[in-house]
């Protein structure tokens, strides 16, 4: 049986010696995010704050910050849900890319374990209903200096529509001070395209309806990775949690007096916030979010806050995000082992998908399908691999994907997971002339900043097959007109600047390196391929900054002879990078050693 609330994981932890508590003075703005940066960075414990400054509400770090705690924490959860989402997605053919009906699969998810919610309305005995409070006593968390306030980093966000079935679950941030918001009256929800509450919120605009809306801190885990879990717009995200922390989802419901408004609440939270979304945006943001840079200040809805709630003994579990990897990575992996072995069913044709997340996860992914259309074909030029990146860039949140490098199932030992590897297997196949392809003037993540607009862009998919045409060059052999070139990995080339002229002319001399990157500092990308991943793909838009040696237009398709050209350099209309304080780093290694060296000494 799993974990009920956020108190019986906290004891299990702790006895099991993969919880620390830590009782000296700690400050939630900017001090404990900064802390919890660096005990991610070397595997540390979860961490237990019960000092936090100006604040009653002890705060939970860390609580993610392994795979193998991870695993742990879920562990009576895992097969049955793997077993689950194996079979339902089976139910789906090749023509038909929806999941079966409610009535097909909630008898399989009753079989395995009974885990559809549960809800008592209007139960004055629900735990999370013992207290209210109000925003500005929460714990005030800043990340980052220039935060436009404080914010709550693991959120779980629900909304019910019109048709009054289960609703969404999602994790959207939400800025709980600053700006222009009315202080305990306002809140910022920022949630991005592609999110299931953007369609409730249609629909009670349609209605002339403000959208009632339950935001949930704590409880039980499988609640925060449910919130986190892409599910398709039939399923909710509850009968996810049942299945993962195996057990009923108890929901019940507060009436607020003053308006008279229904709200749905998870009983085992620790915090509620109750509110409704009408049709008023205020500024929200600046905020250091998980691509590496500050998401920029921008026009969000505004949550009226009708009521704050809170169990006894109530924790504040946080996160924080930035450059990645951060904590948030490992739910990106846990969900990805729980899902993976379901893709070839879900996305016919694929047969493995990989979001990188040194690359900020959406900007690039990596992916082998299947090539069967041509078998005859002597060349081997993709075909069936182009059906299978629309299938791909047209599916859920994958569709925010900016490059898809997508191969062919040439090679019994290429893993979408070895990204070195992968990228040496494209490099050596890839024909500039025909294999990429652009989709312009499309919809792109809100948090990047690679191209001018706001929620636009483009995307660019690469599809390689067959044998390999070059061999890759490890080293520079003969002067290149390039400022401070730099071999970052065989076939990958990073400089400062290129003379495009002179290139052309010498374009022998690339013939091992299909690819070069435009940076600003090429020794410091090639320190890392993590700082070649980064940098490349968050850096840049493909539509603005592909270029290549040799380019040519051919009934509208855009190809090169040479070799292609990203241009990552740092432009105009970029958002900032995250850096700290030096000072105020310094303070955070001190404390995290503290923790470190407690837990090192076997202290709990």
């Amino acid at each position: 049986m799993g974990y009920r609330n956020l108190q019986q994981c906290i004891d299990a932890l702790f006895q099991t010696k993969q919880l620390v508590v830590f009782d000296e003075p700690v400050d939630a703005c900017l001090e404990i995010a900064a802390v919890q940066r660096r005990l991610y960075s070397v595997n540390a414990p979860a961490v237990l704050f019960t000092n936090v400054k100006n604040c009653r509400f002890p705060m939970l770090a860390n609580l993610y910050g392994t795979q193998k705690r991870v695993e742990y924490i879920f562990r009576d959860g895992i097969e049955p849900l793997r077993k689950i989402m194996t079979t339902v997605s089976k139910g789906l053919s090749k023509d038909n890319l929806s999941l079966p009906p409610p009535r097909q699969w909630l008898p399989l998810i009753k079989s395995c374990y009974c885990a559809l919610p549960q809800r008592r309305f209007f139960s004055n005995s629900a735990p999370v209903l013992a207290n209210q409070t109000f925003l500005d006593q929460l714990p005030q968390l800043v990340s980052w200096q220039d935060d436009g306030g404080a914010y709550i980093t693991l959120p779980q966000v629900y909304t019910e529509g019109s048709a009054g079935h289960w609703g969404n679950l999602g994790m959207y941030r939400v800025q709980i001070s600053g700006n222009d918001y009315l202080p305990n009256k306002e809140a910022g929800l920022h949630y991005q395209i592609q999110r299931g509450i953007a369609l409730h919120h249609c629909e009670a605009i349609a209605a002339g309806m403000p959208l009632r809306v339950s935001i949930f801190i704590g409880g039980a885990p499988c609640m925060t990775v449910a919130a986190v879990m892409p599910m398709p717009e039939n399923i909710s995200e509850l009968f996810f949690a049942g299945i993962l922390g195996q057990h009923r989802i108890d929901m019940t419901a507060v009436n607020n007096t003053l308006n008279n408004t229904f709200y749905p609440v998870y009983a085992q939270a620790d915090f509620c916030i109750t509110g409704t979304l009408g049709t008023e945006t205020k500024t929200e943001g600046p905020f250091g979010d998980h691509l590496g840079y500050y998401s920029l200040a921008h026009t969000f809805p505004v949550l009226k806050v009708d009521g704050v709630y809170h169990r006894k003994n109530a924790v504040f579990p946080f996160t924080v995000v930035g450059r990645p990897p951060q904590e948030d990575t490992q739910f990106g992996k846990f969900i990805h082992s729980l899902t993976g072995d379901a893709l070839q069913n879900t996305i016919p044709g694929v047969k493995a998908v990989h979001a990188v997340d040194e690359a900020g996860v959406h900007p690039l992914l990596l992916a082998i399908g299947r090539e069967t259309y041509l078998p005859l074909d002597k060349e081997r030029r993709s075909a069936e691999l182009h059906t299978s990146a629309h299938r791909i860039l047209g599916s859920g949140q994958l569709s925010l994907a900016k490059y898809l490098f997508l191969a062919a199932d040439d090679d019994p030992l290429l893993n979408v997971d070895d990204v070195p590897r992968f990228f040496r297997h494209v490099l050596e196949r890839v024909d500039w002339r025909y294999d990429l392809h652009f989709v312009t003037k499309t919809t792109a993540d809100t948090l990047d900043y690679s191209d001018a607009e706001l929620h636009r862009g483009s995307k660019v998919f690469i599809t390689v097959s067959g044998k390999p045409k070059r061999q890759l060059a490890e080293t520079i052999d003969t002067p290149l007109p390039l400022r401070n070139p730099r071999v970052v990995i065989p076939g990958v080339l990073c400089a400062e600047t290129i003379d495009i002229a002179a290139a052309e002319a010498q374009a022998s001399a690339f013939s091992g390196l299909p690819l070069m990157v435009l940076v600003d500092d090429a020794d410091e990308v090639s320190l890392s391929f993590r700082n070649f991943l980064w940098t490349t793909f968050t850096k840049s838009d493909p539509a603005l900054d592909i270029h290549g040696i040799g380019e040519r237009m051919e009934d509208k398709h855009w190809g090169c002879t040479g070799p292609l050209l990203i241009d990552a350099r740092r432009k105009p209309h970029h958002a900032p990078e995250l850096t700290e304080e030096p000072e105020r780093a310094k303070r955070a290694d001190a404390v995290a050693e503290k923790i470190l060296q407690r837990f090192r000494a076997g202290g709990g």
